[in-house]
């Protein structure tokens, strides 16, 4: 009861952090996103109809990218990894991540208001995401647009594709709105997509006779994507019938699985990290998983069921968890050098709450390594350490007399409600100017 409690209590408090879940968070974090244009050159690749454009990193560049698609109806979109686009505005003021244009002097003009400018969505917040790069394409008219989808699904441990007829727009709209218009194929891995199955989902979706073929063809190429390069999720929105009966992907949103980064590494050369957090991307190369979130306190754990407990814990006595971070098996000295100077870099930490189970790496020598770090970085801010496991009365010794801010708390509760009043004593304290000194009377 107390664990369905946290978990609700935590689910509910974290909807906000980082303008998004924290379930949202690790999902992205094991799940590589890639560029559109990146997208369109691997669906290109394996024979997909996509329209005819190219990347420019700079306004000249853009400049002759319309050129060389000889016409004067185009479309030029930021390069930024963010939903929204369209209705996005960046730092400089230009409105549009998601512009017509009509001329390569106009795709020059636009260029150079969009990049090197930071790209404010609903999903990227007011920090915004730099824009690198444009994508310029031929401007193509649908005759019909539809969405469709290829993911892993978990209840059926199996691909499915999810289409429906009502393309280009945002497909949970259509789910809350109009579920009926949402087709889900389950597909057997050993058999893949079949022309039959294929058939029938373009027929469903509403391709007109003369794109039957070609729709089919488009599907089953995608699921060949799907399997051949570990991707999580392709997502096709549009996925359109031109004018000239064609069959294209107007715009992709590709996804791979982290795991696979050792066989996938043309894919995996294309991950750009001036899109994601600077912070977890110095975490990911020291081997640490670190996800920043919107509260004080900060948290040191290792194991990710520990660390989720812990920042439960801390929601449910009023405080608010600073990032999630999660050290590994390995809680070393050098590993936790590094886990405080991620947490330090957040201005707005007010408490530390380090909570390790010792059972490869020793409490004692855990402590003697936070020790260490605490006093080489001189650290001020008050850290609360519940150390469990081999040697723990050892680490709770030394901790108590080492005459640094850190305070020994073995119980998990206490020791979450002196981080949360700490927390709160130090924001208060900071609030007015003053400093402030803890002793723990427990």
């Amino acid at each position: 009861m107390f664990k369905l409690a946290c978990r609700r209590q935590f689910a509910s408090a974290l909807k906000g952090a980082q303008n998004s879940p924290i379930r949202q968070s690790l999902i992205q974090r094991r799940n590589l996103s890639i560029h559109e244009y990146r997208s369109a050159q691997l669906l290109d690749s394996y024979g997909i109809g996509v329209p005819k454009g190219n990347v420019a990193h700079n306004a000249k560049e853009a400049e002759e990218v319309a050129k060389q698609i000889q016409g004067d109806d185009m479309v030029i979109k930021a390069q930024v990894l963010a939903g929204g686009r369209g209705k996005g505005h960046f730092d400089n003021g230009f409105k549009g991540g998601v512009r017509i244009v009509y001329s390569p002097r106009e795709a020059s003009i636009l260029a150079d208001q969009m990049i090197g400018h930071k790209l404010i969505t609903k999903q990227t917040g007011e920090r915004g995401r730099i824009c690198n790069s444009v994508y310029i394409v031929e401007r193509k008219f649908a005759r019909r647009e539809f969405y469709l989808a290829i993911l892993m699904d978990r209840a059926s441990q199996s691909p499915v594709i999810v289409a429906s007829s009502q393309g280009g727009m945002d497909i949970e709209t259509v789910a809350k709105e109009n579920p009926e218009a949402i087709i889900t194929t389950k597909v057997d891995i050993h058999q893949g997509v079949t022309d039959e199955m294929a058939t029938k989902i373009a027929e469903e979706l509403g391709f007109s006779p003369q794109c039957i073929d070609s729709a089919r063809d488009t599907i089953q190429k995608l699921y060949k994507v799907f399997m051949d390069k570990d991707a999580t999720q392709i997502e096709i929105n549009p996925l359109s019938e031109t004018s000239d009966h064609e069959v294209l992907c107007m715009d992709a949103k590709l996804t791979f699985d982290d795991n696979a980064d050792f066989r996938q590494k043309d894919i995996f050369n294309w991950r750009d990290t001036t899109q994601e957090d600077a912070d977890e991307v110095a975490a990911a190369k020291s081997g640490l998983n670190f996800i920043k979130l919107d509260g004080d306190i900060g948290c040191l754990v290792n194991g990710a069921g520990l660390a989720m407990a812990t920042m439960d814990i801390i929601k449910l006595n009023g405080g608010s968890p600073a990032n999630f971070l999660d050290v590994g098996g390995g809680a070393t000295p050098e590993a936790i050098k590094q886990a405080f100077d991620l947490i330090t870099s957040d201005p707005k930490v007010t408490a530390i709450f380090v909570n390790i189970f010792g059972g490869i790496v020793r409490c004692d020598a855990i402590a003697k390594g936070l020790i260490a770090v605490v006093e080489s970085m001189n650290l001020r801010t008050p850290v609360i350490a519940r150390l469990q496991g081999t040697n723990m009365e050892q680490a709770h010794k030394l901790l108590d007399e080492s005459g640094l801010k850190i305070f020994s708390i073995n119980d998990l509760q206490t020791a979450a409600e002196k981080s949360v009043q700490f927390s709160k004593v130090v924001k208060m304290a900071r609030d007015i100017d003053v400093g402030v000194e803890f002793t723990l009377g427990i």
